[in-house]
């Protein structure tokens, strides 16, 4: 942003569990929670990631993945981000969390080449597995009636 302040953490952590703290203590508020959840963002020039609320941007520390599938559409492979986006998902970018084994993603390829990560919570995660099928020895998930093979190795 033209003229804002420099970036500097402020003490708000996004853990790999979606649970934020502020200063080492959580942040109980459900809503601003959501909002945080919602507003977050990363800026491909600064390399790092924000948290927007109105007028005010504050860098934020991300343990492992800032944005989160919170579903998974059987009928397109779209996942629903916990920033309010949609994306379709690409099988091939899929792996295990190294913290607790979670399915991980690549997201939002046109900020940085790879992508973002983001964590599947546990409805989007059973939603994806209820139309993965195997073929040919490989397993894949399965959506507008093509098989898209899911990445090797994932647990």
């Amino acid at each position: 942003m033209p003229g804002s302040p420099p970036l500097r953490p402020f003490g708000l952590v996004l853990h790999h569990d979606g649970s934020w703290t502020h200063g080492g203590e959580p942040i109980r508020h459900r809503k601003m929670r959501e909002h945080f959840d919602r507003h977050v963002c990363y800026l491909p020039d600064e390399e790092e990631y924000v948290v927007f609320v109105r007028h005010f941007r504050g860098q934020i520390e991300v343990e492992e993945a800032a944005f989160f599938a919170l579903g998974f559409d059987a009928r397109t492979g779209e996942i629903e981000l916990s920033d309010g986006t949609r994306e379709t998902l690409d099988p091939s970018t899929l792996r295990n969390s190294p913290i607790d084994g979670a399915w991980l993603c690549s997201v939002k390829t046109e900020l940085v080449p790879g992508g973002l990560s983001a964590r599947f919570e546990r409805a989007a995660h059973a939603e994806l597995l209820a139309c993965v099928e195997e073929r040919d020895g490989r397993f894949g998930a399965v959506w507008e009636t093509e098989f898209h093979p899911l990445a090797e190795g994932l647990d």
